[in-house]
């Protein structure tokens, strides 16, 4: 797995939409997020190094810390997990008062 190529992010904002998981190579739980700015993400979050965020919901505010990567559609949010070789800060994503990572 390698490193991020950027630093990571902070992203604040409401949750707009929740996916299925993508269960194709490592596993992610997914959902869209909109920034107070209007912009939108994709968030996939790794749930073979992470726990699942727990009672996602439409309209939940989150803080979410991990690489943005900007794509057509809004961007990319990746990397809120630990790093599982401890060679960079690690990514994380809080709602509902609790942290995953």
């Amino acid at each position: 797995m390698a490193i991020p190529d950027t630093p990571l992010e902070l992203i604040e904002g409401r949750i707009v939409r929740i996916l299925p998981d993508d269960e194709k190579g490592d596993r992610h739980q997914r959902f869209v997020m909109e920034e107070p700015s209007g912009r939108t993400l994709l968030v996939a979050h790794n749930i073979d190094l992470a726990p699942r965020v727990e009672r996602l919901y439409v309209g939940g505010k989150i803080r979410v810390f991990g690489e943005y990567e900007w794509n057509d559609l809004g961007g990319l949010m990746h990397w809120t997990h630990k790093d599982p070789e401890e060679r960079f800060e690690g990514g994380w994503i809080e709602f509902r008062g609790k942290r995953y990572s």
